[in-house]
């Protein structure tokens, strides 16, 4: 179950680490206008109604993922339910400012009152989310970590460009596919911030999330009442978490075996190492500079997207041997 807190439920939460099937979470609100004829027109011929479901690929927090089958073709999409009212609107205004090679392009409709979105053809080329990866490889190979930590920083540098926050970057919403492409998905509680001066910045830092990958500040109450938290500076620390766990092959800021509760991930990620140790052998000196700029606790210390898409580690990369690296733990060779 993923440790998922929403603003004025903390007491009711049960706390564990992110268990997600591969593809939980990857199809979401779309670019496009959420009228049933806009739709039509993005399908071409496909209509919701010549759909057929099959199975539960997975669920998010927002709604349910089907694959299916278009009737007369037998030709498979996968198919998102999202459930529950203003959300949707709002992730699609997230959405429609977030066209990258790296974000699943979708298609939007409505029916029956759920937003329906099918994302054509990436059912049949995304092989996993990292987390699932993670969980049937074990430890990423440093080369295939500096490909997947490139693309997603590419990602992340596309929606800052244009002031979007993904605020849930962690292995489950960090998508591979059959070729090593890399696609950041479930932008369920993303906002797009307003300008400087027009308020709202305490919004894009509550308390909505994934707690094993939030940042430290994102734990201070009082910052979230000021919306002192930065929350590029947040997406960048989950960034951090998430590449540490690739090369470690397990979630790395608790001991192995260790129960997440919130008081345990709390005291780890607030006052533990300022950056976990990495067993021997495991991270050349470039892994372990750019993991450390990237889970920096004071939040005005860390690095920029920017400025670790400049980094050695990525930035001084072999790009053809890490995209192979990366194709090859893809394919479980």
């Amino acid at each position: 179950m993923a440790l998922t807190i929403r603003e004025r439920r903390l007491p009711q939460l049960h706390i564990s680490l992110d268990k997600l099937p591969s593809c939980a979470g990857a199809f979401r609100a779309a670019p496009a206008s959420t009228s049933t004829s806009s739709a039509a027109r993005g399908f071409g011929e496909l209509r919701l109604s010549e759909i057929e479901k099959i199975a539960v690929i997975g669920r998010g927090n927002g709604g349910t993922v089907y694959k299916v089958a278009h009737r007369r073709t037998s030709q498979l999409y996968a198919l998102k339910v999202l459930h529950g009212g203003g959300g949707d609107a709002a992730e699609a205004d997230v959405m429609r400012l977030a066209d990258s090679p790296h974000i699943p392009a979708n298609l939007l409709a409505t029916t029956d009152g759920d937003v329906k979105v099918a994302d054509l053809g990436i059912a049949r080329v995304v092989a996993a989310s990292f987390a699932a990866a993670v969980s049937r490889a074990g430890a990423f190979p440093e080369e295939a970590a500096a490909e997947a930590a490139a693309q997603s920083l590419s990602a992340l540098a596309h929606l800052h460009a244009r002031r979007v926050v993904h605020r849930d970057v962690k292995p489950a919403n960090l998508l591979v596919t059959t070729t090593g492409e890399v696609k950041i998905a479930d932008f369920g509680i993303a906002k797009v911030l307003p300008l400087a001066g027009d308020g709202g910045g305490a919004v894009a830092s509550s308390y909505e999330g994934t707690a094993a990958y939030m940042s430290p500040e994102r734990f201070d109450s009082e910052l979230h009442h000021s919306g002192g938290v930065d929350p590029f500076a947040a997406d960048v620390w989950g960034l951090g978490v998430t590449v540490m766990e690739l090369v470690v092959g397990r979630y790395p800021l608790l001991p192995a075996g260790q129960r997440p509760t919130w008081a345990a991930l709390m005291c780890a990620i607030c006052f533990g190492e300022m950056m976990p140790s990495l067993p021997d052998g495991v991270a050349s000196p470039e892994l372990r500079d750019f993991l450390a700029a990237c889970l920096q606790k004071d939040q005005t210390k860390r690095a920029s997207v920017t400025e670790l898409l400049a980094h050695p580690f990525v930035a001084g990369r072999d790009v053809a041997a890490c995209k192979l690296a990366l194709r090859r733990l893809v394919a479980g060779e």
